[in-house]
């Protein structure tokens, strides 16, 4: 899947993107909301060669992608079906360089689009760390629901977290 938005082209990741989606996934205020710990110069080949791997989005597979403002990778989306008919859950990672300029905004819209159009499926959701409110808003900003709070049902990183789920059907588009 490729596909450009105003600003952005959105494409699977290529080999020379390593470095800017390191500066993305090295930075602790990025990562703590994450299931994943903080990338390091050691381990930053080998995650991001699973990036490359997830070039296309099938039942048994995840798709990841690159966004791209100008020449830089300022962001990663990905996709995996859910084992609900139909039923995909997003999730999505930007850089702190491009905080506040509605990227990820319009960058998550047009993805929920493209699957809604060209995968037909039938729902979409995004199952968050109920702390991350930045990501609350940014689903919010694109037509989603906020559908359940789950009260410390997820242990990660040493503590039990809330869990918030957002989800959308074709008509909740905007």
């Amino acid at each position: 899947m490729e596909f450009s938005t105003e600003r952005l082209t959105i494409r699977p990741f290529l080999s020379n993107d390593l470095h800017d989606v390191f500066n993305i996934y090295n930075n602790d205020d990025i990562c703590k909301y994450l299931l994943h710990d903080t990338w390091t110069h050691e381990n930053m080949q080998e995650e991001f060669n699973k990036k490359l791997e997830n070039r296309t989005l099938t039942k048994e597979g995840m798709l990841s992608l690159a966004v791209v403002n100008d020449t830089n990778v300022v962001g990663d989306l990905s996709v995996w079906y859910t084992d609900m008919k139909d039923t995909v859950e997003i999730g999505y990672s930007f850089s702190k360089t491009a905080s506040g300029k509605g990227y990820a905004t319009e960058a998550v819209s047009g993805l929920v689009k493209k699957l809604f159009d060209e995968f037909d499926v039938h729902r979409i959701h995004a199952n968050l760390d109920a702390r991350n409110e930045a990501s609350q808003k940014l689903c919010e900003r694109i037509g989603m629901r906020k559908e359940a709070h789950f009260i410390q049902d997820f242990w990660n990183k040493g503590e039990w977290t809330d869990s918030i789920v957002y989800g959308m059907l074709f008509t909740d588009l905007k």
